[in-house]
């Protein structure tokens, strides 16, 4: 099990990103959540073994057909958080 801290930026917000991505997830067997930043980035903190999170990612680099991703961040951290479920959050307010 491992866990990543993914941010993907580009126009990643209002082409249904969250919800696709929390599809692909929960296919994968992807545990964590997604959520949208203030920012216009989509942060994603996901946790599974090597090939679910490889697919989460390669999901990410294109997301869904109205999404344009321009970069894309993936940290791995060694804090495992044992989440339950995927699901999308609500945005991070400061």
């Amino acid at each position: 099990m491992k866990h990543w801290n993914i941010t993907v930026r580009g126009k990643v917000q209002g082409v249904y990103f969250r919800l696709t991505t929390k599809a692909v997830a929960d296919q994968l067997g992807v545990k964590g959540f997604v959520r949208n930043q203030e920012d216009g980035s989509a942060y994603i903190e996901a946790e599974g073994d090597d090939f679910a999170l490889n697919s989460l990612l390669e999901f990410c680099r294109e997301g869904p057909e109205r999404a344009e991703v321009d970069d894309i961040s993936c940290i791995a951290v060694d804090d495992i958080k044992g989440f339950q479920n995927f699901e999308v959050r609500k945005r991070k307010i400061n």
